[in-house]
C-alpha cells in the first residue's frame, strides 16, 4: 500500500523586499515528502535553507505558491493556527538547542504537553528521555549538561507529541564528529520506531547520503541528486 505525502509544496516562492530592490530567495518550488521518507536538503550557506524550514513549519510565510503539512494547507492560516499546526504535527530540531535554562531536562521535555494542557507530561518526558538514553540525567539543567546531551533534550522534546513529521536544521552543526554522528543514528533511529517523516537541512554531504533521497537547494531553487551526484558532491 503507498505511502501518502505529508509534505506538498507546489509554486513556493519567497522574497524580501530590501531597500529599493525585491530580493528573490526561495523561487517556485515544487516537493513532495511521504510519510515515513528520511529527505536531505543541503546547500551552499545563504541558499535559503533555513528560509525554507521556517516556512514548512509555519513560523515564516510563503509570498505565494500551495503549503501543506498532513493535508491542511497553511495558504491563509493565522498565526495561532499554525502553532496549533506545529504542537500537533511537527517536530522542530534546531542547531542551537533552544533549552529554556532555568528548567530541567524532564521539565524542558514535558514543557510542549503542559502548554497544550495534556495530562501526564511528567510521566511521558520521563520515558522520552529514556528513549533518548537520558532518564538519569532527568533533574539536570541545561548548563549541567554536554553540548551532545543537550541536543538529545532538544530531541526528546520535539519528539513528546508524537509529531507526524521532524525537522531538524542542522542538529549535529554545534557538536564533535562522534557526539553528531551519535545524534543522527538517534533521529534515524527514532524515525524508524516511530515511523516518523525526518527532513533534514545539513551541510554534511555523507549525513545527506544517508537519507533516502538528497535535493540540493540552490539559486533559490531545488535540484534532485541522484546516486553519482552524491558520490562525487
Amino acid at each position: 500500500m503507498p505511502m501518502s505525502s505529508i509534505v506538498e509544496l507546489k509554486n513556493l516562492s519567497k522574497s524580501y523586499a530590501l531597500a529599493s530592490t525585491e530580493v528573490s530567495v526561495l523561487r517556485q518550488l515544487d516537493l513532495s515528502v511521504q510519510q515515513q521518507e528520511r529527505v536531505a536538503i543541503i546547500g551552499p550557506s545563504g541558499s535559503g535553507k533555513t528560509t525554507l524550514l521556517l516556512i514548512l513549519t509555519g513560523l515564516d510565510t510563503a509570498t505565494e505558491g500551495h503549503i501543506s503539512i498532513g493535508g491542511e494547507s497553511l495558504l491563509g492560516m493565522s498565526g495561532d493556527d499554525r502553532a496549533d499546526l506545529r504542537r500537533e504535527r511537527i517536530g522542530i530540531v534546531f542547531q542551537s538547542f533552544h533549552l529554556i535554562p532555568s528548567l530541567t531536562a524532564r521539565e524542558n521535555v514535558a514543557l510542549p504537553l503542559e502548554i497544550a494542557g495534556l495530562s501526564n507530561s511528567r510521566q511521558r518526558a520521563m520515558n522520552m528521555l529514556e528513549k533518548v538514553g537520558l532518564s538519569d540525567r532527568h533533574n539536570h539543567y541545561p548548563s549541567q549538561l554536554s553540548g551532545g546531551e543537550q541536543q538529545r533534550v532538544a530531541i526528546a522534546r520535539a519528539l513528546i507529541h508524537e509529531p507526524e513529521l521532524i525537522v531538524a536544521d542542522e542538529p549535529t552543526g554545534n557538536l564533535d564528529e562522534q557526539t553528531g554522528d551519535l545524534i543522527m543514528q538517534l533521529l534515524f533511529d527514532l524515525n524508524r520506531d516511530s515511523g516518523t517523516t525526518l527532513l533534514l537541512v545539513t551541510h554534511d554531504t555523507e549525513l545527506a547520503a544517508r537519507c533516502d533521497r538528497t535535493l540540493k537547494l540552490q539559486d533559490g531553487r531545488l535540484h534532485s541528486l541522484d546516486s553519482s551526484d552524491k558520490a562525487t558532491r
